[in-house]
């Protein structure tokens, strides 16, 4: 890739990573939510992911990370599910609103929080879909682009199709 490219792509990912936490962080007074915010983080690191290498990128992400965040992003949207589910009967009853007055005020209080828009539950559910849709995205893509690597780097048994090597002529 050109120097200019690489000069461009990581300041612009870095700010198209703010929009997509802004996004998410926003997304229950705003167009947007968990899914589209956390797209836009991915795309952020997909871009220095496609200009840099998975190699040389400056944002990197190791399979443990990876791995965790995606499992804080499934176990929060479930936790805060079940907590609906003890507290109403409900799963995903948004404690934090509790617009059929069914909730003792200590309850809703935990959830509530200081907003002219009170969302209750919905930006904490946009925060763990947010992380679990940059992971997703974010893993498919590092894994694409390292196919080809994992497929040179091994026997010529470990090949994906060795017959279509000879047909080619290679």
């Amino acid at each position: 890739m050109s120097t200019i490219l690489k000069m461009f792509a990581f300041p612009a990912s870095f700010i198209i990573i703010c929009l997509g936490v802004l996004t998410i962080l926003g997304g229950h007074i705003t167009p947007g939510g968990g899914f589209q915010g956390g797209a836009m983080i991915a795309a952020g690191v997909i871009l220095c992911v496609i200009v840099y290498g998975v190699d040389e990128s400056p944002i990197k992400f190791s399979h443990g990370f990876i791995s965790a965040i995606e499992s804080i992003g499934a176990l929060g949207f479930v936790l805060i599910g079940l907590a609906g589910l003890f507290a109403s009967g409900f799963f995903l009853y948004n404690l934090g609103a509790d617009f059929y007055n069914i909730l003792p005020q200590s309850i809703v209080n935990i959830f509530h929080y200081p907003d002219p828009t009170n969302a209750g539950i919905v930006p904490y559910l946009n925060i763990f879909v947010g992380l679990k849709v940059f992971v997703g995205l974010s893993a498919v893509v590092i894994a694409f682009s390292q196919f080809k690597r994992i497929t040179d780097t091994g026997n010529p048994e470990d090949k994906v199709n060795p017959e279509a090597e000879e047909i080619i002529g290679d």
